[in-house]
């Protein structure tokens, strides 16, 4: 199997089982990517996420994680709002779009060994996949894959999706014709790095440190007052880059109904998810990659929202009515 009938023959079958983009890469090592990488964590921006100082040499190279792959197959599935991302109001927590559904590595998991499994079938080759779970650089393989180009923002932009997609990859021996790359669209357009509320864009690149993604997410111990007070009210990830971005405009939503969002994940409110303990916080977000931050991350987050309403509106909304319904004794 091999050539352009094989793509065409691999593409209708992952467009069949549910993905929505599918591009072909090269495997081979791209020095570039190694030098950014080491300068990257060389500086220290990759703040309290050491895995990313694991295992550097495969991630930078796609042969160096497994000597046999030739040919990368990247599959981008939309998960954009109908909705849009907007901020929920100032006494409910805000979560990013993509964790208010079904846990998405294990919808596209799913789907992904399901096409791991026909193409092995069909080829009598080994293959290997990956959904964020491994030394994987996902978005330059899938820029180079021309399933979008990297934006301003870092992350990967499909003139079609917008920046609404899960990456998921198959590495294998295949010698397939790779895709040409898709240009970069951006343009003169700076809208993401002016929506951005801690200033971690600029000039392309993202200070991890500032992110609020970054800060809810996988930043370990206290947040910094200047950062704490940039936050608003949100309680895991940020969407305002991706929001402002003029291509998530034309995005039409997701398809995929374990991506429609959970009632109770859809602007919960601040003051019920400060009274969680670890057992009610893991029945809340089962199922949700919200789950694994802990109760610990959550309810730092959840207090520097409660804070920022009450230096921002003067309000104290854990006195305010409906805000909290203990009487006292």
């Amino acid at each position: 199997m091999g050539g352009v009938d094989a793509k065409s023959e691999i593409r209708a079958k992952a467009l069949e089982l549910g993905f929505d983009a599918v591009g072909f890469a090269s495997a081979h090592t791209d020095p570039a990517w190694r030098d950014a990488l080491n300068r990257f964590v060389a500086d220290g921006r990759h703040g309290t996420m050491g895995w990313m100082a694991e295992r550097m040499d495969q991630r930078a190279s796609p042969q160096a994680l497994w000597p046999d792959v030739r040919s990368v197959i990247v599959l981008g599935t939309n998960y954009a709002p109908a909705d849009g991302a907007g901020l929920a109001p100032a006494d409910r927590a805000t979560i990013s779009v993509y964790a208010r559904g079904r846990d998405y590595h294990d919808t596209v998991k799913k789907r992904l060994k399901a096409l791991g499994r026909w193409l092995a079938e069909r080829t009598g080759q080994p293959l290997k996949v990956f959904v964020d779970t491994a030394p994987v650089m996902e978005k330059p393989l899938a820029a180079r894959s021309g399933i979008g180009w990297q934006g301003r923002h870092t992350n990967i932009v499909s003139r079609r999706f917008g920046s609404w997609l899960f990456l998921a990859e198959i590495y294998t021996p295949l010698e397939l014709e790779p895709d040409p790359p898709e240009p970069d669209h951006c343009g003169s357009c700076r809208a993401c790095e002016t929506a951005c509320p801690t200033g971690a864009l600029e000039g392309g690149k993202i200070e991890p440190r500032r992110c609020i993604s970054y800060l809810t997410i996988e930043h370990q111990g206290d947040i910094a007052p200047e950062l704490a007070g940039l936050m608003g009210n949100r309680v895991y990830g940020c969407d305002d880059c991706m929001a402002a971005c003029p291509w998530n405009k034309f995005a039409p939503p997701t398809r995929e109904a374990d991506f429609s969002p959970r009632i109770e994940l859809t602007m919960p409110r601040l003051t019920d998810l400060a009274e969680l303990d670890d057992s009610s916080f893991r029945e809340v977000f089962s199922g949700s990659p919200v789950k694994r931050i802990g109760i610990a991350r959550m309810a730092r987050n959840v207090r520097i929202a409660l804070d920022n309403q009450i230096s921002v509106g003067g309000l104290d909304l854990r006195d305010a009515p409906g805000g909290d319904d203990r009487q006292d004794d």
